[in-house]
């Protein structure tokens, strides 16, 4: 009897959606699992998708999206960036940032090559490497005082004849690290030196609090890398325009990537719709108002919840520079599916266990502090008191 194909055996059911899919199963869960805003979509991007679909946007488009959407994109990285990007050769719209995740993967990997994955990290960069037949090394990132590191000497010693990508995300999903910009150079030497492509996970640029203003993005790997470089940004409209259901994103890369991208986008999802690419321009010429809202709001609940944790014993929890995650580390705690499973059930606070986030992560669990304060105040509340139970 034909068999289901081994390598997609090899990839690992999401810890997370693991979870999830028990407390959706659940009434009264204060659900902080997953990394979404519980804020709806603003208006003035759904009456955009609205007025797109009575003009007529419900058609096939070109693979590497609308060229009024990547001039758009282009004249983003312009303005916060000082980039200057070629929409007709750089950009390429995907349908959602996991995608140009996968899609950057897919054309940076052959079978049995290797890459390198800075870790704690959401899960799908690793998994979209085994998709692709390829080996994952997972690269812990250490705490070091207060502030969490990139091991260099680990990452050198980890390099072998097949290593050909490494993978790091600024602002990370899980622990609110951002890259340093000597960060950023080293990462991007380290990559010229071994010749690897450095694909760098921005989706969570704007969500930044140590700007010189609210609102200011995270220093793009572009900003310091040549058109030459073998660099490869993904990004998505998910977070910063509340727009996880709209699956929206971009890939930027050399030339010669973005043109296979486009190319391999019409056997996976010909494109991104229609429709859904003219409401992302409208959130990239529009939504800076309501993006600094939206900040000022993470900023609070972010203080909330470290306010909540300051007295808990042997509870670490770094704070976070950008994106709308803590990652507390808890001492003793060899567990962390079996510590959200029980708080789920026995508080109904919804939390991803920070073994889901691959090497570095168990000990640790994963708190989203997207939601509004009716929601976060009673888990942390009832989070504590868990801690206190001797949980």
């Amino acid at each position: 009897m034909p068999r289901v194909a081994s390598s997609v055996e090899k990839v690992p059911y999401s810890r997370i959606r693991e979870l999830g899919e028990i407390a959706l199963s659940m009434d009264g869960v204060l659900r902080l699992y997953f990394g979404e805003s519980n804020l709806p979509t603003p208006d003035y991007i759904k009456q955009a998708a609205i007025r797109a679909l009575e003009e007529g946007y419900t058609y096939y488009t070109e693979n590497a999206g609308l060229p009024s959407l990547r001039r758009a994109i282009a004249e983003n990285y312009r303005r916060l960036h000082a980039v200057d990007l070629d929409p007709t050769s750089e950009i390429v719209v995907t349908a959602s940032g996991v995608q140009a995740l996968n899609m950057g993967i897919r054309c940076a990997l052959d079978p049995g090559d290797e890459a390198l994955v800075l870790t704690p990290a959401w899960p799908n960069g690793s998994s979209s490497v085994v998709m692709a037949n390829a080996c994952v090394r997972q690269i812990p990132q250490p705490l070091v005082g207060d502030r969490y590191t990139i091991d260099f000497d680990a990452l050198e010693d980890s390099v072998t004849p097949r290593t050909r990508l490494l993978l790091y995300t600024s602002p990370s999903n899980p622990l609110g690290w951002v890259a340093t910009q000597e960060d950023q150079r080293r990462l991007l030497d380290f990559a010229r030196r071994h010749e690897l492509w450095l694909l760098a996970d921005e989706v969570y640029d704007r969500l930044y609090y140590a700007g010189r203003e609210l609102g200011d993005p995270v220093p793009s790997i572009l900003r310091q890398a040549t058109r030459e470089d073998a660099v490869i940004v993904v990004h998505s409209f998910s977070k910063s325009y509340c727009m996880t259901g709209w699956r929206i994103g971009w890939l930027v890369a050399r030339r010669d990537l973005a043109a296979k991208a486009t190319q391999l986008n019409e056997f996976v999802i010909s494109h991104a719709p229609s429709f859904t690419q003219k409401a992302g321009e409208t959130a990239l010429a529009q939504g800076e108002d309501e993006l600094r809202r939206m900040l000022a709001r993470l900023r609070e609940n972010r203080d909330l919840c470290l306010d909540a944790l300051a007295g808990a014993a042997g509870v670490t929890a770094p704070k976070p520079e950008g994106a709308f995650y803590l990652f507390p580390h808890i001492e003793g705690l060899e567990d962390s599916f079996a510590f959200c499973r029980r708080l789920l059930e026995e508080t109904r606070v919804g939390l991803a266990p920070g073994v889901a986030f691959g090497a570095g992560g168990e000990g640790s669990i994963r708190i989203c502090y997207a939601a509004e304060r009716s929601i976060l105040e009673p888990a942390m509340e009832r989070l504590n008191r868990f801690l206190r139970m001797g949980a």
